[in-house]
């Protein structure tokens, strides 16, 4: 099970924490594969190690920013394909800009699922989010995903903006399931330590939504695909039966993980995490942690309450998936 962190974004969604770069010129592209490869070698006994669950994600940053033949240099240094599952996040503004030859091409390489970032088909929206596409690429682009003979499609949502309301939330999920993607995900807005919308809420120029406006989108997100015949498997995720994400399954059942390029983590066995530093080139592990029996067993119990599997025997019923952080952190503590 591999995730490889892509560092690159044309530009920075107003939203995002992640560590990522303003895409350098196509040289610099040469020297970030050289890293990784450096950096796969060196790992490959533990990579091989995780091979239990055979799938590879490349996720960032943008991904898609990445020329055919970077990624092609990428995925013949990792020879374990054919993968079950090999994804890919997309910008609908890179698919648009670079055609069905890019995606075929992806195909190509070996990848078998896009997720794409939609986000929203409100063109306001999506300029309040600083994103680079509006609701014309993104439609275009799922058009593009399909017709290039992409069979197994993710798109994310966000929804908990302060100044999204139900019918601008309904139009965009009517939009997108017009494109019928394999599998939807919807995560709520959250204000992230360094991104443009924590100093946008530390200057008063941004009001978090209320819990009341975040339950009824969430809850309107939760009959809208239900009624579409998606099946509510994680807290913040929907799939058509059986296209479930099998990476992020892998995540929420705790199996290990290697994580590849700067920032990402990875998980050894069931207990060592460790984490990558964040520097364009070269980087190197920045840090290890060893978790206790208790911190596995509550960590485990937290992941297995975001999933309609439960933990332990706990299933907790769809009605009632509208829990924060806050909320699980409370619910281990009292069944502990």
């Amino acid at each position: 099970m591999i995730y490889i962190h892509v560092p690159f974004c044309r530009s920075f969604c107003t939203y995002c924490d992640f560590y990522s770069e303003i895409v350098p010129g196509d040289d610099e592209f040469g020297r970030y594969a050289d890293s990784l490869l450096s950096e796969i070698e060196k790992r490959r006994a533990e990579i091989e190690a995780t091979l239990g669950t055979n799938t590879l994600y490349i996720g960032g940053g943008t991904p898609s920013v990445l020329p055919l033949d970077i990624l092609r240099r990428i995925t013949e240094a990792l020879p374990y394909g054919p993968y079950d599952e090999f994804t890919v996040e997309a910008n609908p503004d890179d698919i648009v800009r670079r055609g069905p030859g890019y995606v075929e091409g992806l195909l190509e390489l070996g990848v078998n699922r896009i997720s794409m970032g939609v986000q929203s088909l409100s063109d306001t929206i999506l300029e309040w989010m600083n994103r680079r596409h509006d609701s014309d690429a993104a439609r275009r682009a799922l058009s593009i995903l399909r017709e290039s003979g992409v069979s197994n499609i993710s798109a994310d949502v966000i929804f908990g903006l302060s100044q999204l309301d139900n019918l601008t939330l309904e139009q965009t999920l009517d939009g997108i399931l017009q494109s019928r993607p394999e599998h939807i995900s919807a995560y709520q807005l959250s204000i992230e330590e360094g991104s443009a919308l924590c100093r946008m809420v530390q200057q008063g120029r941004y009001s978090e939504a209320s819990d009341e406006q975040c339950r009824s989108q969430y809850e309107l997100i939760c009959s809208r695909l239900e009624a579409a015949g998606y099946h509510h498997y994680e807290i913040s995720n929907w799939a058509l039966p059986g296209r479930e994400a099998v990476h992020n399954s892998a995540y929420w059942s705790r199996q290990p993980y290697v994580g590849l390029g700067p920032g990402a983590h990875s998980l050894q066995g069931s207990n060592v995490r460790s984490w990558n530093s964040e520097q364009l080139y070269g980087w190197s592990t920045a840090g290890q942690e060893t978790l206790s029996e208790e911190e596995i067993r509550e960590e485990t119990l937290m992941l297995g309450l975001r999933t309609d599997r439960g933990a332990d025997g706990i299933v907790i019923p769809q009605k009632d998936w509208f829990v924060s952080d806050g909320i699980i952190a409370d619910i281990i503590s009292r069944r502990s």
